[in-house]
């Protein structure tokens, strides 16, 4: 086992196969060798029956037995084969002609009466001390019109047919080992050939490292059995190089945003430790430096709740719940900020949702939070939902300054913000939109987002599906 284990595929192939070709051809010749071997026997049988029956007719042609008698070597020689054995006799008394050059000892018979023709049935199996074949066969014969009855007994050494069986199985064993030793040469010459694609695709494989992710094996090149192994790995590369660079971009905005309140954290900290100052001023500094300690745990705390959905493995546990009710209280909690800003919510929803109520809700007012943050001052902010068979659509409508098409795409992506946002002080750490995205990804939905250059509104949709029971 332990070597089968250290074979090359080459090398596995072509011993299975070599093994499957070696029991078909020695099953084919052990075939072709019973049938030639059933037809020499058959042709001896019958040779037997028919020279015996010869001498049944021979005699009923005699005038009587005595002619016989007088000339015997017309029938010691008429069976042709020098091995074979002749033995005539009258019943009862010892045998007038007896040929039997090898000295064979006949079995018990008895002979088929005069008038009953000879066939396989009437034969006895023997054999020869040195393992050869021999038909015996014993018969009555009235000699003439004197009711006068002559025993025959004769066999037939199969000598000659031994010999051509025996050729034909060293024949057919040469063949069977030819056949065998080509197919172990050929198999293993095509099979080297034809998985030269695979040493390819290995080699290219030991080229790929984290600075050449962009390496691709070449499918054109590759058999018909091969190119789905190619494309598939080539899209495990894609999702390789896609997750890398997302985890390389990852972590340089993670940096950026860490560095900004850890060097506000150090450079107050320094300042304030430079020299001797009132009580007051310790206390202004340790608020500043607990606003900055409070972004850096929102942001962890954002990155984590990403990181944990992206592993996320089971299906989230959903509830059913009115749409109205909830909306309405994301429309309390948010409506003495939006005043601030002169903004006003408008509601219209009714019916349920089934969803995580957690998640939803953290989905939800991230897009309400955002529609205060960047909107209009001394616009509307509409919180709406809609229920149809397909699932439950809430969408947050706000008017806001113009938005270019690569920044309405780009939104999404984890601590993106626009330029604008990015000039001025903001609580945003680019990480909400993420979350929401994150959120309906694993409820199995979708979450878009479209603004309308004619009136300035930018609209946001969650789409919850109907959960589907199998």
């Amino acid at each position: 086992m332990n070597i089968w284990k250290s074979l090359g595929l080459t090398h596995r192939v072509t011993i299975l196969f070599a093994l499957l070709v070696f029991l078909i051809t020695s099953s084919l010749g052990a075939y072709l060798y019973s049938s030639a071997r059933q037809a020499l026997e058959m042709r001896a049988d019958y040779t037997l029956i028919g020279r015996v029956e010869h001498f049944r007719n021979l005699f009923h042609d005699l005038y009587n037995i005595r002619q016989m008698e007088e000339r015997p070597a017309l029938f010691e020689s008429m069976l042709g084969n020098e091995q074979d054995v002749r033995i005539f006799r009258r019943q009862g008394e010892t045998p007038f002609i007896q040929v039997n050059p090898g000295d064979l000892q006949a079995p018990s018979m008895v002979p088929v009466a005069t008038g009953i023709p000879l066939k396989l049935d009437s034969l006895h199996e023997g054999e020869r001390s040195d393992g050869v074949r021999v038909r015996w066969v014993s018969a009555l014969a009235e000699v003439g019109n004197h009711n006068d009855t002559v025993e025959i007994t004769a066999a037939y050494v199969m000598n000659q047919e031994s010999k051509v069986l025996s050729g034909y199985l060293l024949r057919v064993i040469g063949a069977v080992t030819l056949t065998v030793g080509l197919t172990i040469v050929l198999s293993f010459m095509l099979l080297k050939h034809g998985l030269k694609t695979l040493s390819v695709i290995g080699d290219r494989a030991g080229e790929i490292t984290p600075e050449n992710l962009s390496a691709r094996l070449s499918v054109e090149d590759a058999p018909a059995e091969l190119r789905k192994l190619a494309h598939a790995f080539n899209a495990m590369l894609d999702r390789l190089e896609a997750g890398f660079e997302h985890l390389s971009q990852f972590s340089a905005d993670l940096a950026h945003e860490i560095r900004t309140p850890v060097n506000i954290l150090m450079g107050q900290t320094q300042v304030t430790l430079g020299q001797l100052r009132p009580a007051e001023e310790y206390e202004q500094v340790l608020e500043s430096n607990l606003e900055e300690l409070t972004r850096l745990s929102r942001i962890i705390e954002n990155i984590l709740f990403l990181a944990n959905m992206d592993h996320a493995t089971t299906v989230v546990d959903r509830v059913d719940f009115s749409v109205e009710e909830e909306l309405g209280r994301v429309r309390d909690y948010f409506e003495g900020i939006a005043e601030e800003r002169n903004m006003r919510f408008q509601l219209e929803a009714s019916g349920t949702v089934n969803a995580n109520l957690t998640m939803w809700r953290r989905a939800v007012n991230n897009l309400a939070i955002n529609a205060v943050r960047y909107g209009k001052p001394d616009t509307s902010i509409s919180l709406h939902a809609r229920t149809d068979d397909s699932g439950t659509t809430i969408t947050v409508k706000n008017q806001c300054d113009a938005i270019s098409q690569d920044h309405l795409d780009s939104m999404f992506n984890r601590f993106y913000r626009g330029d604008k946002s990015r000039s001025e002080f903001t609580e945003s750490n680019g990480l909400g939109l993420a979350i929401v995205k994150a959120i309906m990804t694993l409820h199995g939905g979708s979450v878009t987002a479209l603004y309308s250059s004619q009136d300035g509104e930018i609209r946001f949709a969650l789409h919850f599906p109907v959960l589907k029971t199998i």
